[in-house]
Protein backbone atom coordinates (compact mmCIF):
# COMPACT_ATOMS: atom_id res chain seq x y z
CA UNK A 1 0.00 0.00 0.00
CA UNK A 2 2.94 2.47 1.04
CA UNK A 3 4.64 1.98 -2.51
CA UNK A 4 1.55 2.48 -4.59
CA UNK A 5 0.98 5.55 -2.43
CA UNK A 6 4.39 6.65 -3.39
CA UNK A 7 3.88 5.90 -7.28
CA UNK A 8 0.13 7.86 -7.44
CA UNK A 9 2.40 10.89 -5.52
CA UNK A 10 5.30 11.03 -7.90
CA UNK A 11 2.59 10.90 -10.94
CA UNK A 12 0.90 13.43 -9.45
CA UNK A 13 4.14 16.06 -8.68
CA UNK A 14 5.33 15.16 -12.20
CA UNK A 15 2.18 16.05 -14.09
CA UNK A 16 1.94 19.41 -11.90
CA UNK A 17 5.45 20.20 -12.44
CA UNK A 18 4.90 20.00 -16.29
CA UNK A 19 1.81 21.78 -15.79
CA UNK A 20 3.41 25.05 -13.94
CA UNK A 21 6.22 24.85 -16.93
CA UNK A 22 3.55 25.05 -20.00
CA UNK A 23 0.95 27.58 -18.28
CA UNK A 24 -2.16 25.63 -18.31
CA UNK A 25 -1.10 23.10 -21.17
CA UNK A 26 -1.83 19.93 -18.69
CA UNK A 27 -4.32 19.30 -16.71
CA UNK A 28 -4.90 17.03 -13.47
CA UNK A 29 -8.73 15.47 -13.63
CA UNK A 30 -9.47 12.89 -11.75
CA UNK A 31 -6.85 11.97 -9.28
CA UNK A 32 -3.22 10.43 -10.36
CA UNK A 33 -4.52 7.67 -12.80
CA UNK A 34 -6.19 10.55 -15.02
CA UNK A 35 -3.31 11.90 -15.11
CA UNK A 36 -1.21 9.05 -15.92
CA UNK A 37 -3.13 8.22 -18.27
CA UNK A 38 -2.50 11.71 -19.97
CA UNK A 39 1.08 10.97 -20.19
CA UNK A 40 0.68 7.59 -21.72
CA UNK A 41 -1.61 8.53 -24.32
CA UNK A 42 1.77 10.46 -25.90
CA UNK A 43 4.58 9.08 -27.40
CA UNK A 44 7.08 10.88 -25.78
CA UNK A 45 8.45 10.16 -22.07
CA UNK A 46 7.32 12.40 -19.41
CA UNK A 47 10.98 13.91 -19.63
CA UNK A 48 10.97 14.41 -23.16
CA UNK A 49 7.85 16.56 -22.55
CA UNK A 50 9.10 18.73 -19.66
CA UNK A 51 12.40 18.87 -21.91
CA UNK A 52 9.89 20.58 -24.63
CA UNK A 53 7.96 22.96 -22.18
CA UNK A 54 11.40 24.22 -21.15
CA UNK A 55 12.67 24.60 -24.82
CA UNK A 56 9.63 26.82 -25.42
CA UNK A 57 10.13 28.87 -22.42
CA UNK A 58 14.13 29.21 -22.93
CA UNK A 59 13.79 30.18 -26.68
CA UNK A 60 10.89 32.74 -26.03
CA UNK A 61 13.25 34.43 -23.55
CA UNK A 62 15.82 34.50 -26.18
CA UNK A 63 13.97 35.46 -29.06
CA UNK A 64 12.89 38.63 -26.82
CA UNK A 65 16.41 39.37 -26.24
CA UNK A 66 17.25 39.10 -29.70
CA UNK A 67 14.45 40.83 -30.90
CA UNK A 68 13.30 43.52 -27.85
CA UNK A 69 10.52 45.78 -28.87
CA UNK A 70 10.60 44.36 -32.71
CA UNK A 71 8.89 40.93 -30.99
CA UNK A 72 5.24 41.55 -32.61
CA UNK A 73 3.81 37.88 -32.81
CA UNK A 74 5.93 34.80 -32.75
CA UNK A 75 4.46 31.20 -31.75
CA UNK A 76 7.21 28.40 -30.36
CA UNK A 77 6.13 25.21 -30.58
CA UNK A 78 8.89 22.23 -29.78
CA UNK A 79 8.02 18.19 -30.04
CA UNK A 80 10.66 16.06 -29.17
CA UNK A 81 13.10 18.76 -29.56
CA UNK A 82 12.93 20.15 -32.73
CA UNK A 83 10.96 23.78 -32.73
CA UNK A 84 8.27 25.40 -35.31
CA UNK A 85 8.41 28.99 -35.61
CA UNK A 86 4.98 30.59 -36.55
CA UNK A 87 3.82 33.82 -36.57
CA UNK A 88 4.92 37.62 -38.18
CA UNK A 89 8.04 39.23 -37.93
CA UNK A 90 8.16 42.90 -39.81
CA UNK A 91 11.72 42.46 -41.45
CA UNK A 92 13.66 39.16 -43.35
CA UNK A 93 16.44 40.42 -40.90
CA UNK A 94 14.34 39.69 -37.96
CA UNK A 95 13.41 36.33 -39.53
CA UNK A 96 16.89 35.23 -39.10
CA UNK A 97 17.57 36.58 -35.88
CA UNK A 98 14.56 34.56 -34.65
CA UNK A 99 15.69 31.73 -36.03
CA UNK A 100 19.41 31.82 -34.86
CA UNK A 101 18.19 32.85 -30.94
CA UNK A 102 15.91 29.51 -31.25
CA UNK A 103 18.79 27.50 -32.84
CA UNK A 104 21.34 28.35 -29.88
CA UNK A 105 18.96 27.15 -27.39
CA UNK A 106 19.54 24.46 -24.89
CA UNK A 107 18.49 21.33 -26.32
CA UNK A 108 17.33 22.15 -29.56
CA UNK A 109 17.93 20.01 -32.44
CA UNK A 110 16.27 21.23 -35.45
CA UNK A 111 14.02 24.49 -35.99
CA UNK A 112 11.44 25.00 -38.81
CA UNK A 113 11.36 28.73 -39.06
CA UNK A 114 7.73 29.38 -41.17
CA UNK A 115 7.59 33.25 -40.07
CA UNK A 116 5.84 35.21 -42.42
CA UNK A 117 7.25 38.97 -43.17
CA UNK A 118 3.88 40.68 -42.91
CA UNK A 119 2.06 42.96 -40.31
CA UNK A 120 1.34 41.02 -37.24
CA UNK A 121 -2.23 39.05 -37.63
CA UNK A 122 -5.10 40.90 -36.08
CA UNK A 123 -6.84 39.22 -33.08
CA UNK A 124 -9.98 37.90 -34.97
CA UNK A 125 -7.39 35.87 -37.35
CA UNK A 126 -5.75 34.66 -34.28
CA UNK A 127 -9.39 33.56 -33.13
CA UNK A 128 -9.96 31.93 -36.05
CA UNK A 129 -6.84 29.76 -36.18
CA UNK A 130 -7.63 28.78 -32.43
CA UNK A 131 -11.13 27.60 -33.47
CA UNK A 132 -9.43 25.92 -36.65
CA UNK A 133 -7.00 24.09 -34.47
CA UNK A 134 -10.17 22.99 -32.10
CA UNK A 135 -12.09 21.72 -35.55
CA UNK A 136 -8.81 19.99 -36.54
CA UNK A 137 -8.09 18.08 -32.97
CA UNK A 138 -12.20 17.09 -32.63
CA UNK A 139 -11.65 15.22 -36.28
CA UNK A 140 -8.50 13.88 -35.38
CA UNK A 141 -10.02 12.45 -32.32
CA UNK A 142 -12.83 10.74 -34.23
CA UNK A 143 -10.37 9.07 -37.04
CA UNK A 144 -9.85 5.38 -36.73
CA UNK A 145 -6.00 4.61 -37.23
CA UNK A 146 -4.70 8.38 -35.76
CA UNK A 147 -3.16 8.61 -32.48
CA UNK A 148 -4.56 11.92 -32.24
CA UNK A 149 -3.23 12.00 -28.44
CA UNK A 150 0.35 12.08 -30.08
CA UNK A 151 -0.28 14.71 -32.44
CA UNK A 152 0.39 18.26 -32.02
CA UNK A 153 -1.58 20.65 -33.66
CA UNK A 154 -1.65 24.62 -34.95
CA UNK A 155 -2.67 26.51 -36.47
CA UNK A 156 -1.22 30.38 -38.12
CA UNK A 157 -3.57 32.25 -41.10
CA UNK A 158 -5.33 29.63 -42.32
CA UNK A 159 -2.00 26.88 -42.22
CA UNK A 160 -2.13 24.18 -40.07
CA UNK A 161 1.05 22.51 -38.74
CA UNK A 162 1.04 18.44 -37.73
CA UNK A 163 3.96 17.64 -35.03
CA UNK A 164 4.68 14.13 -33.98
CA UNK A 165 5.88 10.85 -33.98
CA UNK A 166 4.30 8.91 -36.76
CA UNK A 167 4.12 5.87 -38.94
CA UNK A 168 3.67 6.93 -42.56
CA UNK A 169 0.07 5.07 -42.72
CA UNK A 170 -0.84 7.47 -39.66
CA UNK A 171 0.15 10.46 -41.19
CA UNK A 172 -1.63 10.35 -44.63
CA UNK A 173 -4.97 9.12 -42.70
CA UNK A 174 -4.05 12.49 -40.30
CA UNK A 175 -3.21 14.75 -43.39
CA UNK A 176 -6.47 13.71 -45.36
CA UNK A 177 -8.72 14.57 -42.06
CA UNK A 178 -6.62 18.05 -41.77
CA UNK A 179 -6.92 18.69 -45.61
CA UNK A 180 -10.53 18.30 -45.66
CA UNK A 181 -11.30 20.27 -42.72
CA UNK A 182 -13.46 23.33 -43.55
CA UNK A 183 -11.53 26.98 -43.23
CA UNK A 184 -8.14 24.62 -43.96
CA UNK A 185 -5.92 26.59 -46.36
CA UNK A 186 -2.77 24.32 -46.42
CA UNK A 187 -1.36 21.73 -44.37
CA UNK A 188 2.35 21.23 -42.90
CA UNK A 189 3.27 18.41 -41.27
CA UNK A 190 6.32 18.39 -39.43
CA UNK A 191 6.65 14.76 -38.31
CA UNK A 192 9.51 11.99 -37.75
CA UNK A 193 8.50 9.13 -39.46
CA UNK A 194 9.05 5.29 -37.47
CA UNK A 195 8.00 2.15 -38.13
CA UNK A 196 4.80 0.47 -36.85
CA UNK A 197 6.74 -1.23 -34.69
CA UNK A 198 7.99 1.54 -32.71
CA UNK A 199 4.43 2.83 -32.60
CA UNK A 200 3.69 -0.20 -30.76
CA UNK A 201 6.09 0.09 -28.23
CA UNK A 202 7.91 3.46 -27.86
CA UNK A 203 11.68 3.68 -26.86
CA UNK A 204 11.48 7.75 -25.74
CA UNK A 205 12.32 6.72 -22.36
CA UNK A 206 15.36 8.42 -21.33
CA UNK A 207 13.92 11.81 -21.65
CA UNK A 208 17.54 12.71 -21.89
CA UNK A 209 18.89 15.63 -24.38
CA UNK A 210 20.51 14.34 -27.88
CA UNK A 211 23.78 15.99 -29.18
CA UNK A 212 22.83 19.21 -31.01
CA UNK A 213 22.42 18.77 -34.98
CA UNK A 214 22.53 21.00 -37.73
CA UNK A 215 19.41 23.02 -38.41
CA UNK A 216 17.34 22.75 -41.84
CA UNK A 217 14.30 25.62 -42.46
CA UNK A 218 11.59 26.10 -44.52
CA UNK A 219 11.64 28.98 -46.77
CA UNK A 220 9.14 32.45 -45.88
CA UNK A 221 5.97 32.04 -47.40
CA UNK A 222 5.87 32.31 -51.17
CA UNK A 223 9.55 31.16 -51.90
CA UNK A 224 9.97 28.44 -53.90
CA UNK A 225 10.56 24.89 -52.23
CA UNK A 226 14.18 23.83 -51.70
CA UNK A 227 13.33 19.91 -52.36
CA UNK A 228 11.18 18.01 -54.87
CA UNK A 229 8.54 15.77 -53.74
CA UNK A 230 9.70 12.75 -53.02
CA UNK A 231 9.50 9.43 -50.82
CA UNK A 232 10.49 10.77 -46.90
CA UNK A 233 13.33 8.69 -45.18
CA UNK A 234 12.50 6.43 -42.46
CA UNK A 235 13.52 8.67 -40.14
CA UNK A 236 14.22 12.20 -39.24
CA UNK A 237 11.06 15.17 -39.51
CA UNK A 238 10.32 16.40 -42.76
CA UNK A 239 7.78 19.32 -43.76
CA UNK A 240 5.16 18.48 -46.53
CA UNK A 241 3.33 21.70 -47.14
CA UNK A 242 -0.02 19.92 -48.97
CA UNK A 243 -2.67 22.21 -50.36
CA UNK A 244 -6.57 21.08 -49.97
CA UNK A 245 -9.06 21.20 -52.85
CA UNK A 246 -10.30 23.04 -54.69
CA UNK A 247 -8.75 26.25 -52.53
CA UNK A 248 -5.85 27.83 -54.47
CA UNK A 249 -3.09 28.70 -52.73
CA UNK A 250 0.57 30.29 -53.53
CA UNK A 251 2.66 27.36 -52.08
CA UNK A 252 3.95 25.00 -53.98
CA UNK A 253 2.06 21.68 -53.66
CA UNK A 254 4.53 19.79 -51.76
CA UNK A 255 7.96 20.78 -50.30
CA UNK A 256 9.86 18.20 -48.78
CA UNK A 257 12.93 19.71 -46.57
CA UNK A 258 14.43 17.29 -44.45
CA UNK A 259 15.56 17.70 -40.62
CA UNK A 260 18.19 16.20 -38.05
CA UNK A 261 16.95 12.30 -37.47
CA UNK A 262 15.16 11.63 -34.08
CA UNK A 263 17.72 10.62 -31.51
Amino acid sequence: MTSNFHRIAASVCLLLSAAVLGGCGVAVVGGAAAAGGLVAMDRRSPGTQLADQAIELRASSRINDALGERRSHINITSYYRKVLLTGEVATADDRRLAEQAVAGTADVVGVVNDLAILPASALSERSNDTLLTGRVKTRLLDTNGVPANSIKVVTERGTTYLMGRLTQRETELATEVTRTTPGVQRVVRVIDFISEQAALHPEDASGTAPAPASVTTVPPSGASAGSPAGEPAATGATTHPVSPQPVEVLQPPIEVQPLPPAK
